[in-house]
C-alpha cells in the first residue's frame, strides 16, 4: 500500500511512518491539514490516515474538501475523540472508517489493509499498475517486468522506481527524491541517491540496449523510454 499519514504529532507520525514501513507499505507523511490536502489531491495514494485534530484545516473539514473535489480516496479518520456522535460525524464527513485513540498499530494495520482491499475490488485496480514502454510496475504485487522480464527489486529501489513511474517524462529533482523516497527534509550531503540510481539502473537494464533512467545534468532525472527501444 501506498499511505499518506496526516498527524501534527510529529512523534506518532514518525512511529505510523516506521510501522508501516516495517509492515512492507510506503508511507508520506504531513503535518497540518493544507498540506495534507494537497498532497492527498496530487499524489496515488491507496488509503489517507487523518487526525481528525489538525492545525489549520482540521481533520473533518480536510474529509469534506477532498470529497467535494470528488477525490473518493478510501480515509481512515484517528480521533481521540471516541463517542457514538463522534465517530457518526466522521464518517458523514466522508471517511469510510473511524478508530478512537488510543489504538492498537495491528488494528490499525488491520483496517487501512482492509479499506485498500475494499478500494482495489472496487475497480480502482488498475491504478496501482504503472507502464512507460516496455518497463512495468505493479504496487500490489510489488512485482516489475521489462519486456516480460521480472527484474527484482530491494523495498528501497522500488519506491524509487515507483516515484519515477509515477512522473515518468518529468525532471525529478534530488529534493523531490530525498523527501518522497527517503525523507528527509533537508539534504544530508551523502551520495546515497546517486549509489541507488546507479544500482536501479544496473538491473532495469541489464540485456538491454537503451537505459530507461536518464540523467539531465544539473537538474536531476527523468524516466523514460524511447520508441522503438522496446527489447
Amino acid at each position: 500500500m501506498r499511505l499518506l499519514i496526516i498527524e501534527d504529532d510529529r512523534d506518532a507520525a514518525a512511529y505510523l511512518v516506521k510501522a508501516f514501513r516495517e509492515a512492507g507499505h510506503v508511507a508520506d507523511c504531513a503535518h497540518d491539514g493544507l498540506d495534507g490536502y494537497a498532497l492527498a489531491r496530487e499524489g496515488a495514494y491507496d488509503v489517507l490516515i487523518v487526525d481528525r485534530m489538525l492545525p489549520k484545516l482540521d481533520g473533518l473539514s480536510l474529509v469534506r474538501s477532498l470529497r467535494e473535489q470528488k477525490v473518493a480516496t478510501p480515509v481512515l479518520i484517528l480521533s481521540a475523540l471516541g463517542q457514538v456522535d463522534d465517530r457518526v460525524k466522521g464518517l458523514r464527513a466522508g471517511g469510510d472508517d473511524y478508530l478512537p485513540k488510543p489504538y492498537a498499530f495491528s488494528e490499525l494495520l488491520a483496517r487501512t489493509e482492509a479499506l485498500a482491499r475494499r478500494q482495489a475490488g472496487s475497480g480502482a485496480a488498475e491504478e496501482t499498475r504503472y507502464r512507460v514502454g516496455d518497463l512495468e510496475l505493479d504496487r500490489l504485487s510489488h512485482r516489475v517486468t521489462r519486456s516480460g522480464r521480472e527484474i527484482p527489486l530491494q523495498p528501497r529501489e522500488f519506491r524509487l522506481l515507483e516515484y519515477l513511474m509515477r512522473h515518468a517524462g518529468q525532471v525529478v529533482t534530488r529534493t523531490m527524491l530525498l523527501e518522497h523516497v527517503w525523507d528527509y527534509h533537508f539534504d544530508p550531503q551523502t551520495n546515497v541517491i546517486d549509489v541507488h540510481v546507479s544500482r536501479l539502473r544496473g538491473k532495469l537494464d541489464k540485456g538491454f540496449p537503451s537505459p530507461v533512467i536518464h540523467t539531465i545534468r544539473g537538474a536531476g532525472y527523468v524516466l523514460r523510454v524511447d520508441e522503438g527501444a522496446a527489447g
